[in-house]
């Protein structure tokens, strides 16, 4: 194996996706700023949920919400939870209720009609995630789907599909950081610059 050979075809490869998510996600992803920005506005919060390196994500995406991303904008924060991070919660649901309920339970008693649902995956065919979309919309929450491939079973549940063009996990995962950086960062601006 040419080792660095690896290297430059990763890094095109990553370029390349990158560059078909502004030709074929923009109209979403600018959505998806509407959409929390009104959000927002209207004293509402968002909720994560992601498995393995996308719940990492959720729990990267709901610091830069609460925390800033933009170190030049001073600004209050902004209610975002990753469903992701209570170990004694998701360990005795998935003992007590089945793994496949943890996130919708959490959806169940955090979620509120009007809140954001951010649902990560990168099949989109998670089944834990697919449950929690459901619970979310008997909440009458919105839902965002950061997802890849084809987009799974998912693309059809959420209310807003962000499809990344790959069916590299690797790239997929790659794609969905840039993206919801994208968001946060228009998020705050929209809000508060």
């Amino acid at each position: 194996m040419n080792k660095e050979k690896f290297i430059t075809d990763s890094l095109k490869e990553s370029s390349v996706v990158k560059l078909k998510i502004e030709s074929t996600c923009k109209a979403e992803i600018l959505l998806s700023v509407q959409t929390l920005v009104q959000a927002y506005k209207n004293k509402k919060k968002l909720l994560l949920c992601g498995n393995g390196g996308s719940a990492a994500d959720c729990q990267h995406i709901a610091t830069e919400l609460m925390i800033r991303l933009n170190h030049k904008i001073n600004r209050p924060a902004l209610a975002a939870i990753a469903l992701t991070t209570d170990t004694s919660n998701l360990t005795a649901g998935g003992n007590d209720i089945g793994f496949e309920n943890v996130f919708a339970r959490n959806v169940e008693g955090l979620g509120n009609e009007g809140d954001v649902l951010l649902a990560i995956s990168t099949s989109g065919n998670s089944a834990n995630i697919i449950k929690a979309v459901e619970k979310a919309h008997q909440k009458k929450m919105f839902v965002i789907g950061l997802l890849g491939g084809t987009g799974g079973k998912l693309k059809s549940l959420v209310d807003l599909p962000i499809v990344i063009p790959s069916t590299n996990i690797q790239r997929i995962q790659e794609g969905h950081i840039t993206v919801a950086h994208i968001v946060c960062e228009l998020v705050e601006m929209e809000l508060y610059s």
